[in-house]
Parts: structure tokens; C-alpha cells; sequence
């Protein structure tokens, strides 16, 4: 029944009228010089001739592939195939959430997370009722080291920033609480998946549900070690060591030589987690990230022990508190009505933090670091969980409404001015993990020039991979001619691969690209050397130096 109404929503969505007016195509009408020309007519000839060939070799010939390469100079295509079909993206996905959020949020938006209560303590510091933590979207309430530096980085203790909420608690005189603490997500909907995400990925750190108050990216880590001696069950830790799974360890502690085996398990909707397997007595650990299910229920759980330890006095329970889809406003499904009613953003003089809810009083407070060291870890790394929190704020702060529905709404908007058809592209989340997922190749060149036109260009790039460097094309492309040269967002599912983004030829002439491969068995790595492959060549536009010959 949810997907049969979801989809009758969309159809609704699509058949409303344009938010925003469309606009021409944002490339610069630059008029080509005579060498430019020859350049382009040159360089198309050849990249069609050996593109061509590759794609007609093995496993290659059987995949259906969808490639657009532009000249960012004039506007016109290098190559070209198949690059009006529908193809999915996986997690080039996050192009479209990215850019939209920094045309619609802009790049010093910032998160607040907010400590609240109904009135102050009284004189003996007692809150008459309960203590609230009020999640805004920030996807960073972890150990996260900000700003990204070539790679992710986490220190302990994971849970620092809600540690520091605790301090300001105590700091304002509160020694008791006699109500509830609650874990407040409800300025998103409780819409924590998108439709089209695949049951097996809801278990793992990639396919995290996406909740307002997100903590350690909706993560636990999971670690087991063998036992002291040959039979005994294996030890099993978690971190942050919140009582948040309930675990049933079947692992054995196998002797010395024999081979690791372990399994895991855990159904949608349950806290428990069946291990079984063995584990050698020599073996060094295993170690994994495991989704929470219920993040503002965790949250509030890791909350209320911080509190404890600080000698805070709790009488109640640790509770969720959430907007349940069945309550929405009809006008949180109306694209005409959701967007014009824009909230402001860092670039159009607006509010660059959300505001506290009514009626409340404020305990602690903290403020993210601007959005833009964010969409760096989304892209760079491609987190999921980021993308989707990224998705969602934008559509609450630009339309003041909490679904899904309206968030996807409000993006549309930029893919307009984009000048991309609504009949180009299918999006059903932020991060890429819906299967439903469809975009054109076109639809995707068309939104990097846009962002390539955009005052905030740079600044955008600098989020994207760059080649041999790092994020997820740190050991991709680190050849003498691409090293450094190519920055781009990947994707990967399974039997599927992207890689979209901006280069540069040897010779200085900007690319802008977008190259799919659905449907293969080329398996993840076959599918990027292809890739890789033809990028390689977009960029080696001069002839190879030539060796000089040694005298005798």
C-alpha cells in the first residue's frame, strides 16, 4: 500500500506546474575560435573511434552504457551514447543533492542541536517535566574530525558532542529530572529510507536511516575477539557501549589455524542480533559498523546515561518523539504551494541556522560547522546517511515542511533552472541506494555546468574526489597524465558503475562528463578499469613526448 501511494504522489508531483521558471542552459555563449574548433572536431573523431572499440570488447559489449563528454569551452559534446536514456545512477545521486543543497542552503548553512525543557529548573534545580534533545539535521554529532583532510578520520570518544551537551545541562543547575529524556527527530518526517532501498543494506553502516537527530552516524561498532581458550564463546564489544542491541553470540573460540567464519543477523524492526561462527584463538578481531534502527531512541538513551554519570537525577524513561507521515499537512505534498514558501539560506540574506521550537527553553545548544565541510565527507567518501540528512534539511528549511516528498520538491526547482527535463531523471532519495533511481546522461551534464556557471563553483568542486588523491578515487587514476587531474563522484551498486564529474586535457581545455555502465558483469573493479580507461583518454590530448635516443 506505501509504494502504490508514494508512487501516486509522484505522478501528482510531476503533473504540477514548475516552481521556479526554467531557464536556457547555463553554459557561457562563448563563440569558438578557429583552433578551439579543430581541437574539439579532432578530439571527437578519435575519442569515437576508441571508445568505440573498447566498448565492443568481452563483458563490455554486454553492458548498457550511457556516456556524454563536454567541452565546458563551447558547450559542445566530445562524445556521445546513449545519453538521453534512463540509466541508474547509484550514487552520483549525491551530485544532484549536493548542488542543489549549495544553490538552496548555500555553503555556511549551519545545524543546531538544541537541550530543551517546558520551563527552567527551580531553585533546587529540578526540571518539572522532561529534558528534550532536539535534533535539526546535523549529520556530524560524532567523533568526526571536520575539516576532511584527504581521508576520514574519527577520534574518541564518538559521542563527544553529546558529552558537551551534557556539560552545559549541568552547567545551567539542573540536578533532577522528573519527567522523560526525549530523543526529539521530529523535524524531519519519520521517513527514515527512501523507496527502492534494498533490504540486505538496512542492517550496515551504508544503509543507516536518516533521522533529524543523528549520532555517530547512526552507528554502533561492533568488534569481537576469540575467547580465552578453544570452545569458549567469543567476546563481544560494542562502541559507543550504549544498551542499545540485544545480542544473541552463538561464535565459538575455534583452535589456532582454522579459518575465520562469521555470521550476522538482523531482521527490519529488531534489536536483536544473532552471531554465529567460529573465531581462531589467534585471531586478531573482527570488526564491523551496524546500523541503529531507532536513532532518536538511541540517542536518547546515550543522552540519559551522560547525564547519570553526572550525578542528574532521571524519575522517567528514555523515549522517541517523532512526525509520523499520517499527520502531514496535505501542503507538504504540493510542489506549488511548498516552494514559493522559501525560508532563506546563507546566500539570500536568510536565516543560516534553524530557530529554536516554540515554547521551549533552551538548556545547552550546538552550533555544526558550515554545511560545506559536510558536503565534503558526502562526496568525498559518499556517505549515505549525510546525503539523505542533507536532502531533507534542505526541503524542511526551504519550504518549512518536514517530508521527504517536499524535499525531493524543492530540489526540483534548481534542476529547472538547470535546465534539466523533468522527463530526464527519477529520484526517490539523496545518497543513491534506491534502485528506483534513474538519470539521463544529459540530465547530469547539464547539472555540472550549471554548477560550473554558479558563483559558488569552486567551492563545489573542492568537494569532489580528486584523482589519486583521495576520497574514493584515492587509488584510482594515478597515472602520470590523470594524477590530481580529475575531480569526480563515483557510484557503485551491484552489476553498476558511474564516475561523473569535471577534468582538464593536458592541453587546458575543461571537461565536463558523466559516463554509466548498468546491467554487467564486469564486476565492481572491471567496471571502473573501463572507465577509468576512457577518462584517460579524455584527458590525453597531446601525443606522448618523445624518448630521446642515447649516443654511442
Amino acid at each position: 500500500m506505501r509504494r502504490s501511494c508514494t508512487l501516486l504522489l509522484l505522478v501528482f508531483l510531476l503533473a504540477l506546474p514548475s516552481p521556479l521558471p526554467a531557464q536556457s542552459p547555463v553554459l557561457p555563449a562563448h563563440r569558438e575560435t578557429s583552433a578551439q574548433k579543430h581541437w574539439r572536431v579532432s578530439r571527437s573523431k578519435e575519442l569515437t573511434k576508441r571508445i568505440g572499440a573498447l566498448l565492443d570488447e568481452g563483458e563490455a559489449a554486454r553492458a548498457f552504457w550511457g556516456i556524454s563528454i563536454l567541452s565546458l569551452e563551447s558547450g559542445q559534446p566530445l562524445y556521445e551514447i546513449n545519453a538521453d536514456r534512463l540509466f541508474t545512477p547509484a550514487s552520483n545521486t549525491k551530485l544532484f543533492t549536493t548542488i542543489a543543497a549549495m544553490a538552496l542552503l548555500g555553503p555556511d548553512y549551519r545545524f543546531r542541536t538544541t537541550v530543551e525543557s517546558a520551563a527552567p529548573p527551580d531553585a533546587e534545580g529540578r526540571l518539572h517535566g522532561d529534558i528534550v534533545l532536539v535534533g535539526r539535521g546535523d549529520p556530524n554529532l560524532s567523533g568526526r574530525v571536520l575539516p576532511y583532510s584527504q581521508r576520514t578520520e574519527r577520534l574518541a570518544p564518538h559521542l563527544k558532542p553529546l558529552e558537551e551537551l551534557a556539560d552545559q545541562v549541568v552547567a545551567r543547575g539542573v540536578k533532577a529530572v522528573e519527567g522523560d529524556v526525549v530523543g526529539d527527530d521530529s523535524y524531519f518526517a519519520d521517513q527514515r529510507y527512501g523507496e527502492g532501498w534494498s533490504q540486505d543494506d538496512l542492517m550496515w553502516s551504508d544503509g543507516a536511516p536518516a533521522s533529524a537527530l543523528s549520532v555517530n552516524d547512526n552507528v554502533v561498532f561492533l568488534s569481537v575477539f576469540p575467547g580465552k581458550s578453544v570452545g569458549e564463546k567469543a567476546t563481544v564489544i560494542f562502541e559507543p557501549d550504549v544498551s542499545y542491541y540485544e545480542v544473541d553470540n552463538r561464535i565459538t573460540t575455534a583452535p589456532v589455524g582454522e579459518k575465520r567464519s562469521i555470521g550476522l543477523d538482523r531482521q527490519p524492526g529488531s534489536r536483536v542480533l544473532t552471531m554465529w561462527g567460529a573465531m581462531p584463538l589467534d585471531d586478531t578481531g573482527y570488526s564491523e559498523g551496524l546500523s541503529v534502527e531507532e536513532p532518536a531512541a538511541y540517542a536518547a538513551a546515550a543522552f540519559r546515561a551522560m547525564l547519570e554519570r553526572r550525578g542528574i537525577v532521571i524519575s522517567g524513561r528514555q523515549r522517541a518523539q517523532h512526525t509520523s507521515t499520517a499527520s502531514l499537512p496535505l501542503s507538504a505534498l504540493n510542489v506549488e504551494t511548498a516552494v514559493p514558501q522559501a525560508r532563506g539560506n546563507g546566500s539570500d540574506g536568510g536565516p543560516t541556522v534553524p530557530a529554536a521550537l516554540p515554547a521551549r527553553n533552551v538548556l545547552a545548544e550546538r552550533i555544526s560547522s558550515p554545511l560545506i565541510e559536510d558536503l565534503r565527507v558526502v562526496n568525498k567518501v559518499s556517505q549515505n546517511l549525510h546525503a539523505e540528512t542533507t536532502l531533507r534539511s534542505l526541503g524542511r528549511q526551504r519550504t518549512g515542511l518536514p517530508s521527504l516528498e517536499a524535499a525531493l520538491a524543492a530540489e526540483r526547482a534548481i534542476f529547472d533552472q538547470a535546465g534539466i527535463g523533468r522527463d530526464e531523471y527519477v529520484l526517490f532519495d539523496g545518497s543513491g541506494m534506491s534502485r528506483q533511481n534513474l538519470v539521463t546522461p544529459h540530465a547530469v551534464i547539464r547539472l555540472l555546468a550549471f554548477a560550473a556557471a554558479a558563483s559558488w563553483a569552486e567551492t563545489f568542486r573542492s568537494t569532489l574526489p580528486v584523482s589519486g588523491i583521495d576520497g574514493t578515487l584515492s587509488d584510482r587514476l594515478r597515472g602520470s597524465t590523470t594524477l590530481g587531474r580529475v575531480q569526480a563522484k563515483t557510484g557503485t551498486l551491484g552489476h553498476v558503475n558511474a564516475l561523473s564529474g569535471y577534468t582538464e586535457t593536458q592541453s587546458g581545455h575543461p571537461l565536463a562528463f558523466a559516463i554509466f555502465c548498468n546491467n554487467h558483469k564486469l564486476g565492481p573493479d572491471g567496471g571502473r578499469r573501463v572507465i577509468d580507461q576512457i577518462v584517460k583518454w579524455m584527458v590525453e590530448d597531446q601525443p606522448p613526448t618523445p624518448r630521446r635516443r642515447r649516443k654511442r
